[in-house]
């Protein structure tokens, strides 16, 4: 690779002979933490027959997370989908940890204030 040049992020594998409803994606620096919620979170779809990741070696961070759908649904479609869905758990959990933080420390400041 030249220098400044950035490796790509996602690439999309098929086998020779596969249709688009059956699908590799190979995730570059990513690990178990992307890998199974992602997972998870395109499972929940009933239209995808099959989804399941794996690392290919503990000193490389990539994974490949194949996803075999059911029907005229695009693998592209759940994994798409999955991400938006991951993406909306996660801003809700720190949504409510923010509010929490908040909460706690306006509580500690009143706290604070009334003893005096």
């Amino acid at each position: 690779m030249a220098e400044g040049e950035r490796k790509t992020a996602l690439e999309m594998v098929q086998a020779a002979g596969t249709d688009r409803h059956c699908v590799t994606f190979v995730l570059h620096e990513e690990d178990h933490t992307l890998g199974n919620s992602l997972r998870y979170m395109i499972m929940k779809n009933p239209e995808v027959e099959f989804c399941g990741y794996t690392t290919t070696h503990p000193s490389e961070s990539k994974i490949n997370l194949r996803i075999q759908t059911r029907g005229a649904l695009p693998a592209v479609e759940p994994f798409q989908r999955g991400l938006n869905e991951l993406m909306n758990v996660c801003q809700h959990v720190l949504d409510k940890f923010e509010a929490s933080i908040k909460d706690y420390k306006d509580q500690k400041a009143s706290r604070n204030e009334s003893t005096f």
